[in-house]
């Protein structure tokens, strides 16, 4: 029986309230920034702190190699100012830029364009003699994407004096006020040294994807400049407008995975999902007509091979429908989508998984991705599942049943191949002494490869051999802690019932990530290693370089859709939250507050827990509908009036409700 009850309460009129969430989000108030302190002074420069004081107070640099560092106190990035007040003909000066503090040089900034074991390919960028007076501004190809500490440096022993440091932010270009979220999220964790952990973690997801919002014609130019340097002004597809890429500092490229998380927290933070329409446009504008495969990654540096990247472009294509009902781009797209998908069931073999291809292997960054690889599989049967339900929707009821069929077919394959029964585990593939993945056993509670509950909670616990400290030990790359596939652990916790464990988690591998001095302390890493160190891939493709690592990564921002998801319990199921589902994972807290907006309205849910029982509010749009599902026991209660159900879940209509529960 669905309920539908008069509002107890007046709709807000803006969409979310103003609270104590509001101190946590990470996001400028204007877009044009000032840092904040000085860290150091290196030789004689005077007056060093009126550059984070004022426009019109100036500093004077004496003698050749004295500095300042000056610290924005977040991450930042967009083009730089500042005004020449006095110059003799010889004064010359440089900037360096560094995410890490660990980083910070008057003679190199950290690595953005090519790595290097000697962690200076960057350089610095250097303005010669003779300067003239006046304001000088970067050009948009010398701005830097992503950074929190500037070395400005005397190169002459001649005096300099400057004033006016001031940075125009260019991300989120299409967005005038960067604090005005649709979304939000509050949770205290008791449990943590700092109680405001999880509401921190969620805001730094959501500013990590703002910075990951670059204008299309911001790319990092590839090859890199000749000689050094960087160079911020490449096209990143055939598009116009803001495009959706991995990182900040680098790459400033779309790549597909790293969607696969971003689009999420884009949606439950920002409900702006122009920048994945551009991702996607672009990712089908490289398919190979004859084969139908799609690019690995975006221009400019058009990466190719590999298949789970092709898939998360066909999940994402849904993910992106499913957030905004845009079923005239899903038409425009279509025979593109289908011929991907084609290319990727073709190699599906006699066992029933796909073999993938060498030439197709390549994923995140791990290691053994050919033959009948987990990840991949579990990736190509979220995309036949999703491919069914855009069929449907496209009156193509014939091809919906087929994908569906086959996607069965591939989950009947997954668990005989694939499960190790003793381990509690998949394997990673068919090899009986394959490991047990991280990604592919994540991925596959994830999109519902396993076949009960007891295989997800077996899969949970499995998973926890491979925690340290900080974080997973990813089995599938050496010294990795990634938070990518990270990401989906955590859910899979969640799903699991184990919100608690998921907690846990987000407290090692996030908690340090956040916290520690190597970091921005405000966005979210990449990736780093079982030590802590910022050496991610150090030895796969990254030659030692620990400049190189970005700081501000979307794939690492799983815990923002993870906490709205499962600790809110939000979830759209059907095209922009028409039906809903609310399902708090109580997960140890003591209570949480949050809400998500779609096109049709705001969704809101806030939720206390006693030792005796459970109470939330929720609020979601009229004309919609869906089902509250809680944990306790005996009778649940709506508005005060016991419900004639004998389950855990309650049917409702659109509207603002208070609902309770013994636990």
């Amino acid at each position: 029986m669905l309920l539908h009850l008069v509002s107890l309460i007046p709709l807000c009129a803006a969409l979310v309230p103003s609270g104590p969430w509001d101190a946590f989000n990470y996001a400028p108030a204007s877009k044009i920034v000032k840092p904040v302190s000085v860290r150091s002074i290196s030789g004689t420069v005077q007056g060093a702190q009126g550059l984070v004081q004022n426009s019109k107070a100036q500093a004077t640099f004496s003698g050749n190699s004295s500095y300042v560092v000056l610290d924005w106190g977040k991450e930042v990035g967009g083009i730089l100012s500042l005004t020449i007040n006095s110059a003799t003909p010889s004064s010359q000066f440089s900037l360096s830029f560094t995410e890490s503090a660990e980083f910070i040089n008057p003679d190199a900034s950290d690595d953005s364009c090519v790595v290097s074991p000697f962690q200076n390919s960057d350089g610095v960028q250097s303005f010669r003699a003779p300067l003239t007076k006046g304001l000088l501004t970067q050009t948009i190809g010398q701005q830097r994407g992503g950074f929190r500490f500037l070395t400005i440096v005397s190169n002459s022993k001649d005096s300099l004096t400057i004033s006016n440091i001031t940075l125009a932010l260019t991300f989120m270009p299409h967005w005038d006020d960067l604090r005005a979220y649709p979304g939000y999220f509050f949770a205290p964790d008791p449990g943590f040294h700092d109680v405001n952990f999880l509401t921190k973690l969620w805001y730094a997801g959501a500013y990590t994807v703002q910075m990951n919002t670059i204008d299309s014609h911001q790319a990092r130019q590839q090859p890199c400049p000749a000689g050094g340097g960087w160079a911020n002004n490449a096209s990143g597809g055939p598009v116009d407008g803001p495009i959706l890429v991995d990182g900040a500092k680098r790459d400033r490229n779309i790549w597909p995975g790293d969607c696969g998380i971003s689009t999420h927290t884009e949606f439950v933070a920002l409900n702006d999902l122009e920048p994945t329409k551009n991702a996607l446009t672009v990712m089908f504008s490289t398919q190979d007509p004859t084969t139908g495969a799609l690019q690995y990654s975006g221009p400019p540096i058009n990466a190719h091979g590999s298949d789970t990247y092709i898939s998360w472009s066909l999940i994402g294509t849904h993910n992106y429908f499913l957030y905004t009902g845009d079923l005239a781009f899903v038409k425009t797209v279509w025979a593109n989508y289908t011929l991907a998908l084609s290319f990727l069931e073709s190699q599906v073999d006699e066992t029933g998984l796909a073999d993938v291809p060498t030439a197709f292997e390549n994923d995140w960054g791990r290691d053994g991705g050919a033959g009948h690889n987990s990840a991949f599989n579990a990736l190509l049967y979220r995309t036949l599942i999703t491919a069914a339900d855009l069929a449907t929707h496209l009156g193509q009821t014939s091809l919906a049943s087929a994908y569906l069929a086959n996607a069965t077919s591939i989950k009947a394959a997954y668990n005989a191949i694939l499960w190790d029964a003793s381990a509690g585990l998949f394997r990673d593939n068919d090899d009986p002494e394959s490991i047990h993945p991280q990604d592919g056993n994540s991925l596959a509670v994830l999109f519902n490869l396993t076949t009960s509950d007891a295989q997800n909670k077996a899969i949970s616990k499995g998973l926890t051999q491979f925690w340290t400290d900080i974080g997973p030990l990813s089995p599938e790359l050496n010294d990795t802690i990634i938070p990518f596939v990270g990401g989906f652990e955590v859910q899979a916790h969640f799903i699991a019932g184990e919100g608690e464990r998921a907690i846990d988690l987000l407290e090692r591998e996030w908690g340090y990530m956040l916290y520690t001095n190597l970091s921005v302390q405000s966005t979210l890493l990449e990736g780093f290693t079982k030590n802590g160190s910022l050496g991610y891939r150090a030895a796969a493709g990254y030659d030692f370089d620990h400049t190189y690592t970005s700081h501000a990564h979307g794939w690492a921002t799983g815990p923002t859709p993870a906490l709205s998801f499962y600790v809110l319990g939000i979830q759209v199921t059907s095209v922009q939250g028409a039906t809903w589902s609310i399902a708090p994972v109580l997960s140890g807290l003591p209570s949480a507050e949050g809400g998500i907006s779609t096109g049709l309205g705001f969704f809101g849910v806030k939720w206390t827990a006693t030792s005796k029982s459970l109470t939330i509010d929720i609020q979601t749009p009229e004309g919609t509908q869906g089902v509250v599902t809680l944990p306790g026991s005996g009778p649940i209660t709506v508005n005060k009036k016991i419900q004639p159900t004998a389950s855990n879940s309650v049917e409702l209509k659109g509207g603002n409700f208070t609902i309770s529960r013994s636990l």
